[in-house]
């Protein structure tokens, strides 16, 4: 009896040994690699925001940080797939105004982006660029709407999807200029703008980090930038308000989220460490570069600018009489 006593102490005291060692390396976060869900193609702001920042991350955070791009109905898909995720820290999603939007318009989504995510930092966001095929013709903002009032219908507009900032800023140009250019949508601004570059389409309101090689090649002609002020990037060009369309303004924003559920302090120490990242300043210069503002901030501050995203796009889809819900 007394040996059977020593090997079952054994065994309970190994037990033991174990779960102590797991537990603590499930609280020791992370403690293996960590997915970025990016819900657009390659080139797209999405995949060049999250590949910025993923060597950077790797670094600070001690496990390597994986992007992962799974394009596919305006980010909808990626967004879909990642809600289902194990609520652990170890997937993250790059949500974005898309989603936003196409919460607004699609009642049929089999998930809810506003009670399904929680965010945990605004990253980087960017201003949208009026861009047009060099074949037009056309230079100008002005020069523009006289064409579409011309030739209605005959005027292709390209987006990275219905629901996407592009979409709703062409929606929101034709409302706001009472023209009617069709829409063209793509699965990614990548994409988008390869056809726009072919002159299968002639015009694009296309995120800045997709599109500023080539406006500086003159393969595309900026006509105007969707911001409230001018672009460093961009100083020469005007932004839609000062181009005759006074009220304009529209940008395409991005934030690391994660289902909700996630631990509070998986939360925490990954807004941490991502403001951290944001902070160096070899960081800040390759988004600059390419085009994107580095933003930052809390858990809390992000999901106050979420909730103003949702009554300022509410409005947009509600007169753009684009919402399905009933």
């Amino acid at each position: 009896m007394r040996w059977q006593c020593a090997v079952f102490g054994v065994v309970v005291l190994a037990a033991s040994v174990t779960a102590r060692e797991f537990a603590y390396a499930e609280t020791v976060y992370p403690s293996r690699p960590v997915q970025l869900i990016s819900g657009f193609g390659a080139g797209s702001a999405t995949d060049v925001t999250a590949r910025i920042l993923a060597q950077p991350l790797s670094d600070a955070m001690g496990q390597r940080f994986i992007v992962q791009d799974r394009p596919g109905a305006g980010s909808s898909v990626a967004a879909e797939q990642t809600a289902r995720a194990p609520k652990d820290g170890y997937t993250i999603f790059l949500g974005t105004v898309a989603n936003v939007i196409n919460g607004l318009m699609q009642p049929d989504l089999r998930f809810d982006f506003d009670k399904d995510f929680t965010p945990v930092a605004l990253v980087t966001s960017t201003p949208l660029v009026l861009v047009v095929q060099p074949s037009t013709g056309i230079s100008s903002v002005k020069q523009l709407i006289g064409r579409a009032k011309k030739e209605p219908g005959k005027i292709f507009f390209a987006s990275s999807g219905v629901g996407t900032a592009p979409h709703l800023s062409g929606e929101l140009f034709d409302m706001m200029t009472g023209v009617k250019m069709v829409h063209v949508p793509y699965q990614g601004s990548a994409q988008a703008v390869t056809d726009l570059l072919s002159g299968r389409t002639q015009v694009m309101f296309a995120p800045m980090s997709t599109v500023l090689p080539h406006i500086r090649a003159g393969k595309l002609k900026a006509l105007a930038v969707t911001v409230a002020k001018r672009t460093s990037a961009l100083p020469d060009v005007p932004t839609v308000d000062e181009a005759g369309v006074k009220g304009f303004e529209t940008s395409l924003w991005i934030g690391f989220m994660v289902p909700k559920g996630t631990p509070r302090d998986v939360i925490e120490k990954l807004s941490a460490g991502i403001n951290k990242v944001l902070k160096e300043p070899t960081t800040a210069a390759a988004l600059t570069k390419a085009g994107l503002q580095v933003d930052g901030g809390s858990p809390a501050q992000f999901e106050a600018f979420m909730t103003a995203e949702n009554k300022k796009w509410a409005a947009v889809v509600s007169a753009a009489g684009l919402s399905k819900k009933h």
